[in-house]
């Protein structure tokens, strides 16, 4: 799947004396050219959120949204890019983990920007990986019906998936993002540097979802990850940059085209069917991205017992994913019928059919309702037997 390329060049002087590049990806919304946005990707982009100041120039205060990990590492440096724009600069921190995306956290952030004065012209700035992406996103569509926010990718998963494309939500205890909003940002600031600071789990749970583009979308990504592996694992900074551009570029174009999941961006949920299942069972110690992996491994396997897929392309995707580090079989001790059942509470069970999302090739993803339940259930069972 193909994309316009938009970029930005800006050139200026760092403290280092580089010059500097930055590719600027925007994500046109025909139905609403108030919802349209830049994603901004480069080498200290940091260093330019002064442009947040241009995504939203009525604010009254900037509220940054953090976790216990992220807010030690970054608050500081991204409270005094902002204070340049003479407006008050507040901070809600919040416990790090999934187990943040509740409607208690919803609730205590809420509380929090209450007693900040926020108002309706107020902008919050999410600075971290996912959670907080999905959990601020989620505060500000519901926030006196609506506030502005741009977001502040720092991991991998945030980086090539969350940020972008405005789904919001939060986890209830029958399943993953059950309650959620479409709600997009003012922009996206993507700085590959904060990988630096990315532990190995979390880095390999973005490179799940990056080898899900590949797979969905992308014959270049795809071989590009099968060649560059070792450069990859090692966080090359150009290849890094190449990643993210790609999935994001991806990511954007399918959300052009279908901005609430109607039909075409329903391929981005490819792994997602099991995974969020998976991660449900685990009571969140498996991660996103390990458990996207397995289920990237549980539709491959499905596609090829439906003779969708050929044995030697199954085996190469399945190779893909293990050569990364990433797991491809379910844990032992995970009750199968847990697992259905969540499975049968997913947001994409319509009618009582689950929407399962399968592939005939690289580039080749589709949609279908018709996957026997039998047939699930022995591929959970093979993939617990590994």
């Amino acid at each position: 799947m193909g994309c316009e390329n938009y970029e930005l060049f800006i050139s200026c002087s760092l403290e280092r004396g580089r010059s500097f590049r930055m590719e600027l990806i925007n994500v046109k919304l025909k139905k609403s050219r108030n919802d349209s946005y830049g994603i901004y990707v480069g080498q200290g982009a940091m260093e330019h959120l002064g442009l947040i100041t241009e995504a939203y120039k009525d604010a009254d205060r900037y509220v940054v949204i953090s976790d216990s990990i992220v807010n030690p590492l970054y608050g500081d440096i991204v409270r005094e890019k902002l204070q340049q724009a003479t407006l008050p600069v507040d901070t809600v921190e919040i416990p790090a983990g999934e187990k943040s995306k509740s409607m208690a956290t919803v609730v205590e952030v809420v509380s929090q920007l209450i007693a900040l004065n926020a108002s309706r012209k107020s902008l919050l700035v999410a600075l971290g990986g996912g959670v907080v992406g999905d959990l601020t996103g989620f505060v500000a569509s519901i926030f006196k019906r609506g506030i502005p926010y741009v977001q502040i990718a720092t991991s991998l998963v945030a980086q090539v998936d969350s940020s972008v494309g405005g789904k919001t939500g939060v986890d209830t205890t029958e399943g993953k993002n059950l309650l959620g909003t479409f709600y997009q940002p003012k922009a996206v600031f993507i700085d590959p540097s904060f990988l630096d600071t990315l532990s190995e789990r979390d880095f390999k749970n973005g490179l799940a979802e990056i080898i899900k583009y590949g797979i969905i979308a992308d014959e270049d990504l795809f071989e590009l990850l099968c060649e560059n592996t070792a450069g990859i694992i090692q966080r090359k900074p150009n290849l890094m940059k190449t990643l993210i551009e790609h999935s994001c570029k991806i990511k954007a174009e399918i959300v052009e085209k279908d901005e609430k999941e109607g039909d075409l961006r329903r391929i981005l949920n490819f792994g997602h069917t099991v995974g969020h299942a998976l991660e449900a069972t685990s009571d969140y110690r498996l991660s996103h991205g390990e458990a996207v992996a397995i289920g990237i491994v549980a539709a491959t396997k499905i596609s090829h017992k439906l003779e969708y897929l050929d044995e030697t392309l199954c085996k190469n995707i399945i190779s893909l994913v293990e050569q990364y580090g990433l797991p491809i079989s379910i844990p032992r001790d995970f009750d199968t019928q847990k697992i259905l059942d969540y499975m049968a509470s997913d947001k994409k069970v319509v009618g009582r059919h689950l929407h399962f999302v399968l592939i005939d090739g690289i580039g080749k993803p589709f949609v279908t309702p018709d996957v026997p339940r039998n047939r699930i259930r022995e591929i959970v069972d093979e993939l617990k037997s590994w």
